[in-house]
């Protein structure tokens, strides 16, 4: 059975800080397919239009992006509770100190929500010093009391061994509960396990399931993980209209991943209309948020005229900025050696500029 790739991180969605994140990497899937490089056109017909590319039979692999900072638990306020909104509009506000001390006094008289604020700002050192103990007794007696949030939290801290020891057979059924309960990530979290096949036993079907109760709670990382399943047909019928229809959900949210492969789709006219101007466009936000991948793909369309005008000095200063986390590519270093001096002077510059090291 063959078993898409995935090609975001699969991190895990944690309430602790960054450094104390759980990555687990399953098989990452396969991108759609991606304009193909083309041989630039003769010099007799450089005023023609290049002919739209084919979709690759073998696309390069997608390069795991760096993951980033993971989604905080925030509780929800309860709306006919004023005295949790002070606690939650504290924290939105940053006032952590005040918020520990609002949500102290909420928690005491037994307010789950309040409970899981103090395990939060326990955990990541919010208004008060770390302290995974009682990072975990708030989040246990939170989620104890029912909330879905807390689970999740403690769910993660005891799959990553912070404050105590590594217990993933209670980690799984927490996360469970949680994602039972309606907690996107969790619920997105478990289908990574699922897939993984280490933690739980590997089920695809199972873990798209649980994917699309995440997508459909609106979390981008479950939109394009589904969004994968659907083009491969893994766990799920193949629907390459579904696929781009997540795609497209997801990059509305800034998933980086779900941009490239949206704007590859729209591209290649793949699951969707083509539109090569929009995808274009895409390829160049997501090559400003430093997709090695969108970057190397707006070369080759703004060396080549694909869908835009033809701009060599932009089209290779993202070249060699790609090139500088390993996106190497022999053709286009060709095509660039065969620039006139000044062009390569130009493209050298705007790409040092871009990175900073001007």
């Amino acid at each position: 059975m063959k078993l898409p790739r995935i090609t975001i991180l699969a991190t895990l969605l944690l309430t602790a800080p960054a450094a104390a994140q759980l990555q687990i990497t399953p098989p990452v899937a396969t991108p759609s397919a991606v304009p193909e490089k083309p041989k630039p056109p003769p010099a007799a017909k450089k005023k023609e239009a290049a002919p739209a590319p084919k979709p690759s039979a073998s696309p390069k692999p997608a390069a795991s992006p760096k993951p980033a900072l993971p989604a905080t638990v925030i509780p929800a306020p309860a709306t006919d509770n004023p005295n949790v909104d002070l606690v939650f509009g504290a924290y939105q506000r940053g006032q952590y100190k005040t918020a520990f001390d609002l949500a102290t006094a909420r928690a005491e008289a037994g307010d789950p929500k309040a409970m899981t604020m103090l395990g939060e700002l326990y955990s990541n050192a919010m208004g008060i010093r770390r302290d995974y103990a009682k990072a975990l007794e708030w989040y246990k007696r939170a989620a104890d009391a029912g909330d879905r949030e807390a689970m999740f939290a403690l769910a993660m801290l005891r799959i990553s061994g912070r404050g105590g020891s590594v217990d993933k057979s209670e980690a799984v059924k927490l996360m469970a509960s949680a994602a039972k309960l309606g907690e996107p990530k969790a619920a997105y979290n478990l289908a990574l396990l699922y897939l993984d096949g280490q933690t739980l036993p590997q089920d695809v079907k199972r873990s798209a399931e649980l994917l699309r109760q995440a997508a459909d709670a609106g979390l981008p990382e479950a939109q394009y993980a589904l969004a994968t399943f659907y083009k491969e047909g893994t766990g799920v019928p193949k629907d390459p209209e579904r696929a781009v229809r997540l795609l497209q959900a997801a990059s509305l949210a800034d998933n980086v991943d779900a941009e490239v492969e949206y704007a590859i789709a729209m591209f290649n006219g793949t699951g969707t209309v083509k539109n090569q101007p929009a995808a274009v466009a895409l390829l160049r936000k997501a090559s400003r948020q430093g997709s090695a991948i969108a970057q190397n793909r707006l070369a080759w369309v703004l060396i080549n005229g694909m869908g835009t005008s033809v701009d060599k000095i932009e089209g290779f200063k993202w070249h060699l900025v790609a090139k500088t986390v390993g996106k190497g590519d022999p053709e286009l270093d060709k095509q660039f050696s065969d620039l006139p001096a000044d062009d390569r002077s130009k493209a050298e510059a705007a790409a040092r500029k871009w990175l900073g090291t001007k």
